[in-house]
């Protein structure tokens, strides 16, 4: 039988604390959920490896989706430095497990998915897990759910080609968003910050994660 709780204490010991993840909450969160069951059953015994889980294969003509490899998304929620009174919104949560790791730091988040599929599994976990002041909503990915804003803090889950517009206007003054943009060996983990109608980027650390759907840069013409 598997020692999830001993895998665990692996992951957060071995991925996390070496990696410069420093903020006590959230290794104190990774080190509680069960991550095993927001992956499919015969995946859960890879739950805890450090890098990115499918959720789904592609069939049925749906992208892949991925649970993050638990050092990116550690590292990505720690730049967005969330406090405990902040409202957040989680791009393309999946099964949930982000979600879950936001809701044990924010004041409250807005869990969105698109897809139908992951959906009600997302909510399903949360209620599990008593994460009462988490809420999965449906909708396009790339607009950001604008009807539960403006949020202090905007994690996307998974790599994007661009940012759009709506999602960081979706941001309170003062407001962060932190995505990894590009693919590959060139992709960066980058921070976003509002300051009035102004928003500036820096870049976080290197990191190589699956696409999230729906982020595809405009396509240029060629005469």
């Amino acid at each position: 039988m598997i020692d999830y709780g001993r895998q665990r204490q692996v992951m957060v010991d071995g991925q996390l604390r070496v990696n410069d993840v420093t903020d006590q909450r959230i290794l104190a969160a990774m080190l509680e959920l069960p991550r095993e069951k927001f992956v499919p059953a015969a995946r859960a015994a890879l739950a805890y490896v450090d890098e990115d889980i499918s959720l789904r294969g592609t069939a049925a003509g749906k992208p892949a989706r991925y649970l993050l490899e638990p050092m990116v998304l550690a590292k990505l929620v720690q730049a967005l430095a969330i406090s405990a009174s902040d409202h957040v919104l989680d791009v393309g949560c999946g099964s949930g497990y982000s979600a879950a790791l936001l809701s044990r730091l924010a004041g409250s988040v807005v869990a969105l998915e698109e897809d139908p599929e992951f959906t009600p599994i997302a909510t399903r976990l949360l209620a599990s897990l008593g994460a009462a002041n988490a809420k999965v909503v449906s909708g396009p990915l790339s607009a950001g759910a604008p009807q539960e804003g403006p949020y202090d803090a905007v994690l996307l889950e998974g790599s994007v080609e661009v940012v759009p517009e709506a999602l960081t206007r979706s941001l309170k003054e003062g407001g962060r968003l932190a995505a990894v943009v590009g693919s590959g060996r060139s992709a960066k983990a980058m921070l976003y910050l509002r300051s009035g109608d102004v928003f500036s980027a820096r870049p976080v650390f290197d990191a190589a994660i699956p696409p999230l759907p729906g982020f595809a840069a405009p396509k240029e013409f060629v005469f």
